[in-house]
């Protein structure tokens, strides 16, 4: 393996460490023993979950190939994955704040059990059954984990501001070091240990239903509203009406959208841009340091987080700066004239590339606890899991349209799609600051105008 991967991860690492190891009193916040361990319970958790996602992650493709399947049939596959995610995941999510989002998560983990069931089978059906069933499942870890959350932090009295530190913990865990951990751990399995790519799937079930058994044990249930009076249809029209009557909440839907899309569709470009030409580069080492990345990018946020700093504000800066890394392929494309040697090392184009794709990372680990700040602040309790699933309805209909059409278009025109809109979700992003501004604004003149009277 070339110094440059080595030099790249340890410089990472380091930066990350410092920053763990360096914070100082302005980016710690005093909290209770109460909050402490109810956070931790959810970090374990959440980390838990995460782990059954990630273990999946890196032979989901492999484990098809193997079973024959060409690039066409996992194609499918996977545009069924999003498709269910898009339609079926949005219902069973928006039952959570009707059922109760205790049960959304049980749900979760029983779905994603079976899903990881269907991988031992060869037959295309069976594995078409599991994508739908982890389309589902993905639904559900994305909203009812979040959910569950916010409203039991609300319920239990403890400071808003604390949300942040959560958020930040899980996703420096559940998106970091677990995923580093993960893939380590399913290479073990399935190459050092000679199991086969089956065997990762079989992990991640054990900790789902360790997970599982945390939640049974030691979690409340909540709602969004329990009320008898609402069928699913009408928990759609809240979550409807709230998204057109609020621009703040239609704002933040289609920012979240754009980013997300782009982050998916970063996820199957990065291989083809960094080895155009077949090079040989380390998949797994690689995929390794955008999780290093994305931890440093978390470790930034809880800083950002702490020191009260507005979101709205820096989160332009964020979009803008991501938007600058993925028109980079472009731009090196036509600075940087591609080896038309077959196999080889990395170009220097593709160096220049990974480092900005590892800076494009880090902004999605600041992305993560910074929309979950934003939704927490914005999004109405009693239909907060429906709304959170309408705004995953254009964003798994934009990656199944890119899954379909991936060999349709040049990579460089895949990128410079993503970057436009990135720096479309960082005019949303100010747009969405001064609308939180003007109401801010207009809620304290209301306030003042009802204490005149009684202050003459």
């Amino acid at each position: 393996m070339e110094v440059f991967y080595y030099v790249v991860f340890g410089a990472l690492s380091t930066i990350v460490a410092g920053l763990e190891l360096g914070k100082s009193g302005k980016d710690r916040v005093a909290t209770t023993s109460a909050f402490n361990s109810f956070k931790n319970n959810y970090v374990l958790v959440y980390s838990l979950m995460m782990s059954g996602d990630w273990l999946q992650g890196p032979y989901v493709y492999f484990l098809y190939s193997q079973y024959g399947f060409d690039k066409g049939d996992i194609g499918r596959l996977f545009i069924a994955g999003f498709g269910s995610s898009m339609l079926f995941g949005t219902i069973v999510g928006s039952l959570a704040d009707k059922q109760g989002r205790k049960r959304a998560c049980i749900t979760y983990c029983i779905t994603y059990i079976l899903s990881c069931i269907t991988k031992h089978s060869p037959e295309y059906k069976v594995l078409m059954i599991g994508r739908i069933l982890g389309g589902i499942a993905t639904s559900l870890l994305f909203s009812a984990f979040e959910s569950w959350l916010v409203a039991e932090h609300n319920k239990r009295g403890f400071d808003p501001q604390w949300l942040s530190i959560t958020f930040s913990k899980a996703i420096f865990l559940g998106n970091g070091l677990v995923a580093i951990v993960s893939g380590l751990f399913a290479n073990l399995l399935a190459e050092n240990l000679g199991f086969g790519p089956v065997a990762p799937f079989d992990a991640a079930a054990c900790f789902l239903a360790i997970g599982m058994a945390i939640i049974m044990s030691s979690w409340s249930e909540n709602y969004g509203d329990p009320s008898d009076s609402k069928d699913l249809m009408a928990q759609f029209k809240v979550a409807a009406k709230a998204i057109a009557s609020d621009e703040k909440i239609a704002l933040l839907g289609a920012i979240q959208s754009l980013f997300e899309g782009s982050m998916y569709t970063f996820v199957f470009l990065w291989t083809p841009a960094l080895s155009p030409n077949e090079e040989d580069i380390p998949h797994g080492f690689i995929f390794a340091t955008f999780m290093l990345s994305s931890m440093l990018g978390s470790s930034i946020a809880s800083r950002l987080l702490a020191r009260k700093l507005k979101v709205e504000g820096y989160m332009q800066i964020v979009f803008s700066i991501s938007a600058v890394t993925l028109v980079l392929p472009v731009v090196t494309n036509f600075l940087v004239p591609p080896s038309s040697v077959k196999g080889g090392t990395i170009s220097f184009g593709g160096c220049l590339q990974l480092l900005g794709f590892c800076t494009f990372e880090a902004c999605v680990g600041i992305f993560w606890p910074s929309i979950m700040k934003m939704r927490s602040q914005y999004i109405p309790e009693e239909a907060r899991s429906t709304i959170m699933n309408f705004f995953r309805i254009p964003l798994n209909l934009f990656v199944c349209v890119v899954l379909y059409n991936v060999n349709a278009f040049p990579i460089t025109v895949m990128f410079g799609m993503c970057s436009i809109f990135l720096f479309m979700a960082a005019i949303l992003q100010r747009r969405l600051m001064v609308v939180s501004d003007l109401h801010k604004s207009s809620t304290t003149q209301e306030m003042i105008g009802e204490d005149e009277p009684l202050n003459p």
